[in-house]
């Protein structure tokens, strides 16, 4: 995909991969200044106008005389500031740490305290729930009201010259164990994987986006740079029920939407007319596999339009994608390596598997993140030396999800070796989840897992071990309190034993086969 920036001339040529990267908060200079840009409640800006608007957030950013690199956290719903956010902290020099506005305040003050943050903002609502023993000491914080005020006027901040390896932003994302970490991803990671994906789906400037994931996701945050380096509009929406999205598609003329598997699940539910179905031209899905139902069913009500079937690591962002022609004939594979990734599918050993056998997905090239933030040990276990027969050699993912390639050389998920829940699209640590239920008295142990769901994938079961009767409410009652919606168990089961291993620790792998099964 060429693509050319007014800016270049003025930055030291970088070339990556073969593709030349500019700094991401560049990206808005890619669309014609007077076609439409982002769309939504606050009004319609052209690309001319939303790069001012830009500036002016960087500007006010940088007003409070952060060092180079500091972290500025945000807690907001979508909107202007939210999908500026992104771009306006690293023109100032900062790093941008984006906060799924579904958490609460106790995943909030992990992150706040793991990312250093030197500023938050948030709408006033959510920020009414933090404690004072919430907020790092150093941290300012700010109403989203202040920024968006800062857009409207002032100085504005011109395209910065950042290297391809600053960081631009950490998302912090579930582990099977422990609490979130912060992937660090750099302006040449975002850059990349803007370009790579407008380009392998054919994004034009004619294209309106609707952004339903949130944009604290890598996949959510793509919505926003893919749509915008192909000189496209996005639209913003704060997703509420299937038929606001269905209403949004219609009255904004959509063409593009990406969704997790759930959300496919309840639109094809909907009763779509003619008319508005026609007006979407791509699907694109990730954070877990289509079903074949679902795949039928979705090619059924779009016919017009093209299925992108995807599959990503936040800690890589995207690793491969399944071609729209490929889609009926092979509606179970994973596809092959997006631009700019390479995927091998390694022995334990690090050589090269063999087609149709199994072997770990390692993903290497410029896709690839800096690590997790200050977390040097568990950076290791998964960012390590990339396998001999590499062409990018460096640093690689190693996913530890299993995988087979066949003789055409597309690659098909069997299994995910980790204990990660997958729900809704949202990935669940159920370290998470045991820790809040062992803080209420009476619980002796807790073990989180992920059950077989047709809606969403995979479901929370909680189990217990306690003997008190009134336990269990205890539990729900706090969960409720503690834990996003999208954390909450389907079912508690209460036990008054756990089965233990050979060590002495609870086994997980019993009580997974005897219950999750």
């Amino acid at each position: 995909m060429e693509l050319s920036d007014p800016m270049a001339d003025a930055l030291p040529p970088c070339v990556i991969d073969g593709a030349a990267v500019l700094p991401i908060d560049h990206v808005l200079l890619h669309g014609e200044p007077a076609r439409p840009a982002l769309d939504g409640r606050s009004g319609l800006q052209s690309f001319g106008e939303l790069e001012l608007t830009l500036g002016r957030l960087a500007g006010w950013l940088a007003g409070f005389g952060l060092e180079k690199g500091a972290r500025v956290a945000s807690w907001i719903a979508k909107g202007p500031v939210a999908a500026l956010m992104p771009l306006a902290a690293p023109r100032a020099g900062l790093v941008h740490v984006p906060i799924n506005p579904l958490l609460k305040h106790a995943q909030v003050a992990h992150i706040l305290a793991d990312s250093g943050a030197a500023l938050l903002i948030g709408t006033a609502s959510r920020l009414a729930t933090l404690a004072p023993e919430d907020m790092p000491e150093a941290c300012e914080v700010h109403r989203e009201d202040d920024a968006a005020a800062a857009m409207s006027g002032g100085t504005a901040l011109p395209p910065s010259n950042a290297s391809p390896d600053d960081l631009a932003a950490i998302l912090y994302t579930s582990g099977s164990t422990g609490r979130p970490k912060g992937v660090m991803l750099s302006h040449a990671n975002l850059w990349l994987g803007a370009v790579s994906v407008a380009g392998y789906l054919g994004m034009t400037a004619q294209d309106r986006t609707l952004c339903v994931l949130p944009f604290s996701f890598d996949y959510g945050q793509n919505q926003l740079f893919s749509t915008w380096v192909a000189g496209g509009c996005v639209y913003p929406l704060d997703y509420l029920t299937p038929r606001d999205v269905l209403k949004s598609v219609d009255r904004r003329d959509i063409t593009t939407l990406a969704g997790v598997p759930p959300l496919w699940v309840q639109l094809a539910e909907l009763d779509w007319p003619e008319e508005v179905a026609s007006k979407l031209k791509r699907l694109t899905n990730s954070g877990g596999a289509l079903t074949r139902p679902l795949v039928a069913k979705l090619r059924s009500l779009f016919p017009q339009a093209e299925l992108y079937p995807m599959y990503g690591l936040t800690e890589a962002f995207r690793s491969t994608y399944l071609p729209p022609a490929l889609v009926e004939s092979h509606p179970d594979s994973m596809g092959s390596a997006i631009p700019h990734a390479e995927i091998l599918v390694v022995r334990p050993d690090g050589s090269l598997a063999d087609d149709d056998e199994t072997g770990e997905l390692v993903h290497c090239g410029p896709l690839v993140a800096h690590g997790y933030w200050r977390d040097a040990a568990r950076t290791a276990e998964r960012f390590k030396p990339a396998p001999p027969a590499s062409r990018y050699g460096g640093t690689a993912v190693w996913s530890g999800d299993t995988v087979r390639r066949d003789a055409q050389g597309l690659l098909y998920f069997v299994s995910r070796d980790d204990a990660m829940i997958k729900s809704a699209g949202n990935r669940i640590s159920p370290t998470e989840i045991e820790e809040a239920a062992v803080a209420v008295a009476g619980v002796a142990e807790a073990v989180a897992l992920g059950v077989k769901d047709d809606r969403l994938g995979q479901a929370v079961l909680l189990l217990l071990r306690g003997s008190s009767a009134e336990l269990k409410a205890e539990v729900e009652a706090r969960l409720k309190a503690e834990l996003p919606n999208f954390m909450q168990p389907r079912e508690i089961v209460m036990l008054t034993e756990f089965p233990r291993n050979p060590n002495g620790k609870t086994d997980r792998v019993a009580l997974a086969r005897d219950y999750a099964a």
